[in-house]
């Protein structure tokens, strides 16, 4: 895989970076490594149809297309992983105590800090293009939505920061783990594994069938979240298919 080279597009409000991204690249396709980051993001969206709160000019909301040729649909976890893994990189360079909620939220003990949405387009048997977005609470120091738990590096640290440079550092990161993607995805497996939250002990989660107390046993290559319940049975969980309860 040739060098990353990232190219931002600054806008001052738009909806959705997710949604712009896409648009633009349907009108005239965008290069690999094209990036949309806004002030204002009016309706940005999140997993299960949720919303983000992102006060403006206080944190960073962007989206970075990639073309992951060598990526099959089927191995498409592999992307969620190193996107994932990227953001926990920086965060980890000014604290201790980030980890990756299963499948790609990043948390601060057991408040959310980052959100993910990866959308992905296929054509024929492979994935023609991916657009990540990325939410990522940085200066805000107070939160008025009804979302249960979030907090912002500031609130972690104490300090402010330059959304900037903290944009070109996931960035960078981001580059170093997407090559991982085709030249050692034993040590994305390994890593994610490593910074899993409650990667260890016992915890409550929720299924169709209602509450249950099980332990992380493995995520497997392909994303399914392995269970060991309180009775020893391993269940299997795609996305959407499992809560955590926190």
């Amino acid at each position: 895989m040739e060098k990353m080279e990232w190219r931002i597009i600054k806008l001052s409000e738009i909806a959705s970076t997710n949604s712009y991204l896409d648009k633009i690249d349907c009108d005239e396709p965008q290069c690999e490594g094209c990036v949309v980051t806004t002030h204002t993001q009016s309706a940005g969206r999140g997993q299960r149809g949720n919303t983000w709160e992102a006060e403006p000019g206080k944190n960073l909301t962007f989206s970075y297309l990639l073309r992951p040729v060598g990526v099959a649909p089927q191995e498409q976890f592999v992307l969620s992983q190193a996107a994932a893994l990227a953001v926990v990189d920086v965060l980890s360079r000014y604290a201790d105590g980030f980890s990756v909620k299963w499948p790609n939220d990043i948390y601060y003990c057991d408040s959310k800090i980052a959100g993910i949405l990866i959308e992905h387009h296929l054509s024929g048997m492979s994935i023609s293009r991916t657009i990540v977005g990325i939410g990522l609470n940085i200066n805000q120091d107070r939160f008025v939505s009804d979302a249960p738990n979030p907090i912002s590096l500031r609130q972690v640290t104490g300090e402010e920061y330059d959304l900037d440079a903290i944009l070109n550092e996931v960035l960078e990161a981001t580059a170093i783990r997407y090559a991982q993607c085709d030249t050692n995805r034993e040590q994305l497996q390994s890593d994610y594994a490593a910074v899993l939250y409650r990667k260890d002990g016992f915890y409550t989660y929720c299924d169709a069938d209602g509450e249950f107390l099980a332990a992380i046993h493995e995520v497997q290559p392909d994303g399914h979240l392995l269970l060991c319940d309180s009775e020893g049975c391993v269940r299997k969980y795609a996305f959407k298919e499992v809560a955590f309860i926190l």
